[in-house]
């Protein structure tokens, strides 16, 4: 048996053999076309291998997913000059991001205890969720309260009833610039069903759900923090064909109504 047994140097010189005949075999075939540098990475490119990750499935179309781009950066300047009017300051309102991911991630991303409204937007199935971080609620709740630009450090604790009378002023602002971005898309009637302090608490939909988190980042002075808006796939599959590029681009056109120029009107005169 020992006699069988090929050693290192006679298994590579094989190789090398076979390597040679194969070259020359090539070489004789008429019409035979040698590889390039070019050919090799080029086949190289085409090989290359894509990870698909089964837990974040990507369900939510590229063409859905720059739609809600286009409409909700729209949205953060309506709600930035809003925001601005309601609190007697410069407020600036950007969207950040837009991504899909599972429910349980978004969660567990969130700060605890937090500002996180369960939204209720009709006709879409199930609900919405809005959450503000504390380190933008405080300061604004400060300011609607009668304080200056600075503000203390970022409290750690769930509201109070009359911060929560007071937050509802900016939700609800939020809800109708959202009801206008959305107005070409569908009629959308918003209305927050709960405030919880605890997101981990909140189970709207199973933790593997997709659902497509837009990101806002709000600015005042020197003050920085996010409002985070999740949408679960399940409340706009059934309109997925109506997020296209063309529905926002009315939207952005539209004129100024009577009652919006009424309102800006008051705001000036003050």
């Amino acid at each position: 048996m020992a006699g069988d047994v090929l050693s290192q140097a006679e298994v590579e010189s094989l190789l090398g053999e076979m390597e040679a005949n194969v070259q020359t075999a090539r070489q004789q075939t008429p019409g035979a076309v040698q590889p390039t540098a070019s050919m090799l990475a080029a086949s190289r490119s085409r090989d290359k291998i894509i990870p698909y990750d089964f837990k974040r499935p990507e369900r939510v179309g590229k063409e859905q997913m720059r739609a809600l781009q286009s409409l909700h950066e729209g949205f953060g300047r309506n709600f930035g000059a809003a925001l601005s009017a309601l609190l007697r300051t410069i407020v600036e309102v950007k969207l950040t991001s837009v991504d899909q991911l599972t429910y349980s991630e978004f969660v567990f991303s969130l700060e605890n205890p937090s500002c996180f409204n369960v939204l209720k937007a009709e006709p879409l199935e199930g609900n919405l969720i809005l959450d503000i971080n504390p380190s933008i609620l405080f300061p604004v709740i400060d300011r609607l309260l009668g304080g200056g630009k600075e503000s203390g450090p970022t409290a750690r604790r769930p509201l109070t009833e009359i911060e929560l009378r007071l937050v509802s002023r900016l939700t609800n602002l939020f809800l109708i610039e959202l009801h206008n971005a959305w107005e070409n898309v569908v009629e959308l009637e918003l209305d927050v069903e709960r405030v919880e302090s605890n997101p981990q608490l909140v189970q709207i939909v199973p933790p593997n759900e997709v659902v497509v988190l837009i990101s806002f980042e709000l600015t005042i002075g020197d003050i920085r923090g996010m409002m985070h808006l999740c949408i679960p796939y399940n409340a706009i599959e059934r309109i997925g064909n109506q997020l296209t590029s063309n529905t926002w681009v009315s939207y952005g056109k539209s004129g100024a109504s009577e009652q919006s120029q009424q309102r800006i009107g008051r705001q000036l005169s003050r």
